[in-house]
């Protein structure tokens, strides 16, 4: 599995978005063992590859555990990235679901309904995002992401995730047994690396092991800076770049 990392780069060499272009953050809630999913992995590939109105879209498949019980284990899943999906739907007064998609933090739909997808992305659009720039750099067998931002006067989370790039499975068992799936910006891990002050600009720089990276080939990890409110959820910021 491939995997990338999400970075912006600004005039100074760090990777930014596009000045009008907003980044909105897509999670979509999956599982191989899910026969609903295939629909909503291939619409988030679509979605990976083009914008939306003004959106700068940023991707993550974060594969759930609760399915594993019917025949097939999702070698991408993780007990994680279940709790993850409840906290949102506590957070969202929703249902626990497969596929389930949660954009920005604060709105969640069927992730194969295109339509409302399309919807809810360029509602989302429509909130500004404090700036943020994000810069990966290999050294060795590992490698170092730094981060920056400005406060934007809102308290928040930082968080980086490690996603692959692409994924392929032969599925043998279970509801999607005797199928070839793939996906893309698959979640490997979703780490909080500390507070984010609500005041001026601050920078944090946090080192990569080989082990995080996985063995893939330069350019081939994703890595995603979030910033998060942690009473509702929302996202308050995002960048992409690759290592």
């Amino acid at each position: 599995m491939r995997l990338l990392l999400i970075v912006i780069l600004t005039a100074s060499g760090i990777a930014a978005p596009q000045a009008s272009r907003v980044p909105v953050l897509l999670e979509l809630f999956t599982s191989e063992g899910c026969s609903s999913c295939p629909p909503a992995d291939r619409l988030l590939e679509s979605l990976d590859r083009q914008p939306v109105g003004n959106a700068e879209i940023i991707v993550l498949s974060e594969h759930v555990d609760y399915w594993n019980y019917l025949g097939w284990r999702d070698p991408y899943s993780s007990a994680f990235f279940s709790d993850r999906q409840h906290t949102y739907s506590e957070r969202l007064a929703a249902a626990v679901y497969t596929p389930q998609l949660v954009i920005d933090g604060q709105f969640q739909v069927v992730g194969s309904d295109q339509a409302e997808v399309m919807r809810t992305i360029r509602r989302a659009a429509g909130n500004a995002k404090i700036p943020i720039s994000i810069q990966a750099t290999r050294a060795g067998s590992g490698g170092t992401i730094h981060v920056e931002a400005n406060g934007g006067g809102a308290k928040a989370d930082l968080y980086i995730a490690l996603a692959g790039d692409q994924a392929r499975s032969q599925v043998l068992r279970g509801e999607n047994g005797g199928h070839v799936l793939t996906h893309v910006a698959v979640a490997r891990s979703i780490t909080r690396i500390g507070k984010w002050e609500g005041s001026g600009a601050a920078t944090r720089d946090v080192a990569i092991s080989a082990k995080q990276l996985g063995g893939g080939a330069p350019g081939e990890t994703r890595v995603i800076a979030i910033l998060q409110d942690p009473a509702s959820g929302r996202i308050l910021g995002a960048a992409q770049t690759r290592i």
